[in-house]
């Protein structure tokens, strides 16, 4: 089903404050960069379409933030849609659910976390959308350029998701899983690709990707289950479970950039083992997840050339 564009007028709409517990950044988390998004051409305004969780519609957001700190949301969704639900999730996507002061602590009782903090204030992870749509994204890009697919992905979009129109820019949402059952074939997506994305859209309409299910399960469990999907193995898993649901406290133990990175950053003669990463973040609980994130967007401005050449995205 081809998609639809609508512009704001066709959508009920609502507007959000959100008072940010400890210190957060809308212009850390735009500029970000990964997945769905490519953290360019910053204007001020944040703009957000996704499927919301549920997976059956779409909603979008404005994001702004003022002077004094205070996040205001604009939302906009079909009607009936219940837009607390849509406010929760860019919340969610925003990391604007979790009270980062203790996060600021660890910065003070570990000097390396605290440079990186000042270094890039107010970055908290910014997440995917939703699990259903980290997973869309782990089957896309696969062995695949990033960049490339998310061109695919913006066309497939557009093609047979929503078009939103936000602050004066289209943006389009992904296809909702059924929405995604009914496209065959797709330019850019090679035919072995497309099997695993309807699986991917079967799980998220059997509950399987629901969020709040996933975090009731706990890590271990949810990648563990995330596996048994055609096309994730254990790294997507761990990218889907952490960077779609939002939990804060997972040590990415088997991602080699994060160690490089920390053994720079603390000046090791190498990079730790696993039991030494473990040690070594033991005083980033209990945000280690965040810390990790963190490590990687900050550590090139704090190192420089060394920290740029070992990748930070």
């Amino acid at each position: 089903m081809p998609a639809s564009s609508l512009s704001t007028e066709a959508l009920i709409t609502a507007s959000f404050t959100i008072s940010p517990r400890g210190p957060f950044s809308l212009a850390e988390a735009a500029t970000f960069g990964f997945g769905q998004r490519d953290g360019r051409d910053w204007d001020g305004v944040m703009r957000l379409a996704f499927c919301l969780d549920g997976y059956a519609t779409h909603a979008a957001a404005e994001v702004r933030q003022d002077a004094g700190g205070e996040v205001h949301l604009a939302l906009f969704a079909p009607a009936g849609t219940d837009l607390a639900a849509v406010r929760d999730q860019a919340a969610r996507v925003l990391s604007l659910d979790h009270d980062a002061t203790e996060f600021t602590r660890i910065g003070q009782r570990d000097p390396v976390i605290g440079r990186l903090q000042a270094a890039a204030p107010g970055l908290r992870p910014p997440l995917f959308y939703s699990p259903y749509e980290a997973a869309v994204w782990s089957v896309l890009s696969a062995r695949r350029p990033a960049r490339q697919m998310m061109q695919v992905r913006e066309r497939l979009s557009r093609a047979h998701g929503q078009v939103f129109e936000l602050a004066g820019e289209e943006l389009a949402a992904l296809p909702t899983p059924g929405q995604l059952l009914a496209v065959g074939e797709f330019p850019g997506i090679p035919a072995d690709r497309m099997p695993r994305l309807h699986g991917v859209a079967r799980a998220a309409l059997d509950g399987l990707l629901d969020p709040d299910r996933l975090l009731d399960l706990g890590p271990e469990r949810a990648m563990t289950e995330l596996q048994s999907l055609s096309g994730i193995g254990p790294f997507y898993s761990s990218l889907i479970v952490i960077r779609g649901t939002g939990f804060t406290d997972v040590l990415p133990v088997s991602e080699p950039r994060v160690r490089d990175l920390a053994a720079q950053l603390y000046q090791l003669e190498a990079p730790p083992s696993d039991a030494e990463f473990i040690t070594l973040a033991q005083p980033w609980k209990p945000f280690r997840t965040w810390a990790a994130v963190l490590i990687r967007a900050a550590a090139g401005r704090v190192l420089g050339g060394a920290g740029a050449s070992a990748g930070i995205r």
